[in-house]
């Protein structure tokens, strides 16, 4: 991964291994500050909105939308920014705008405000589209899917260590772990100011145009590639599946079994730990040996059992033993990711980037505020019937769906 291989249009310049360190520590960190708020999040909406437990969860399943919609309307803008101007700018742009909204959201006073640090955060969460864009300047076609695991181990790494000392920090306040956020991004970018060189040379970039650039010219540009629309489209129903996780994960490990904050950041840390592992010492092996398709076909199948038995557990070692279970999921959105690279030009891995952002965030936009308020329906205290578990049952429904429409997705490309 230190070289740039040659590419259709030219043959870029070397990329030094601090540049992509550089790049696999943005994904860590930017989800170490995304992990470090998560379990005090429910806290501090209770006591900014003062409400209780089953609104707050609504609510939060509202700010992820707002999340999820600002990067759904701004990532393929971002990308194919990327495509025009280059890599650099745009990655150090949005890891400076994620610094400021932490602190943003650390002096918030009301929940209008924090609504609109979420949404800045959605804005500048395109570091993640620009450094997959990045990696694919420099990564050979057949590599992508080892250097798209390493990203994921990255992201999952960042998991674990976010919401275990976000758990811990919770405990001084629900404003503490933002500061700490805030300074993890701002420092990334200081780093990153000195050390990343652009990726993309001036032959390989093309001309910005707006209609392509806004999400649906994106979905608009997916169906000029072969197979591409087909599968980004299951693709977005996986994401819209597995958002129930970041809609009611904390809210229901509190609901069903009393977690505190730091029993939240501790469970998220294994939930990353295993996802890293899998990710990044897994899915180049088995890809390799297995195929990308049929290893994306089993994640999607075990992320369907586990979501079904996160709905039955009953006990927290239960919990942590559908865990394990868990890691194969992480498969999916690599292997996939790594099969699209290979469908679009050089000159458009940009654009691609901030299509599938989008897809992931309109995906998530709707699944957390549907699971969300699946929860909060269920749960609230005038149910007759109350249940912690039948967002957990509608997602295995979904996963069920999305595998056999990648089933005959795969059996269509052998036609």
């Amino acid at each position: 991964m230190s070289q740039v291989p040659e590419t259709r249009i030219g043959v870029p310049l070397p990329v030094g291994r601090h540049a992509v360190t550089f790049v696999l520590i943005t994904v860590f960190l930017d989800m170490v500050g995304f992990g470090l708020i998560m379990p005090v999040l429910p806290k501090l909406i209770e006591d900014v909105g003062h409400v209780g437990l089953d609104r707050a969860a609504v609510i939060g399943g509202w700010m992820f939308a707002a999340f999820s919609l600002a990067q759904f309307v701004f990532a393929p803008l971002m990308g194919n920014l990327s495509d025009r101007y280059g890599r650099r700018p745009l990655l150090l742009l949005a890891i400076f705008g994620l610094g400021m909204d932490f602190i943003l959201m650390a002096l918030a006073p009301t929940l209008e405000w924090l609504f609109a640090g979420r949404i800045i955060a959605g804005i500048c969460g395109s570091s993640w589209i620009i450094a997959s864009a990045y990696i694919a300047d420099v990564t050979a076609p057949d590599d992508r899917a080892k250097a798209f695991g390493m990203m994921g181990a990255a992201f999952g790494v960042g998991f674990v260590i976010g919401p275990a000392i976000g758990g811990l920090l919770g405990e001084l306040g629900p404003r503490v772990p933002f500061w700490v956020a805030a300074g993890i991004s701002l420092l990334n970018f200081i780093y990153g100011f000195f050390v990343l060189p652009e990726s993309l040379t001036p032959e390989n970039r093309r001309r910005f145009d707006l209609w392509r650039a806004n999400p649906f010219g994106a979905f608009r540009v997916f169906a000029t590639y072969r197979g591409v629309l087909p599968m980004v489209l299951v693709l977005g129903l996986f994401f819209f599946s597995t958002s129930v996780y970041p809609a009611i994960w904390t809210f229901w490990g509190m609901a069903k079994f009393g977690w505190s904050e730091a029993m939240v950041g501790l469970t998220l840390a294994i939930f990353g730990l295993i996802a890293g592992a899998f990710q990044g010492f897994l899915t180049g092996p088995l890809s390799a040996r297995f195929g990308e398709w049929r290893l994306a076909l089993f994640g999607i199948v075990c992320a369907m059992l586990v979501v079904l038995g996160y709905g039955f557990v009953w006990t927290v070692v239960g919990v942590f033993a559908l865990m394990i279970l868990h890691g194969p999921e992480g498969f999916v959105h690599p292997l996939m990711t790594a099969i699209l690279t290979k469908r679009v030009p050089e000159d458009a891995q940009g654009e691609l980037q901030g299509g599938l952002s989008a897809v992931m965030n309109v995906a998530m936009l709707f699944g957390t505020v549907f699971f969300a308020f699946t929860f909060g329906h269920f749960w609230a205290e005038d149910r007759v019937w109350r249940s912690t578990d039948v967002a957990y049952w509608v997602a295995g429904g979904f996963l069920a769906l999305t595998a056999v429409l990648f089933l005959l997705l795969k059996r269509s490309e052998k036609a």
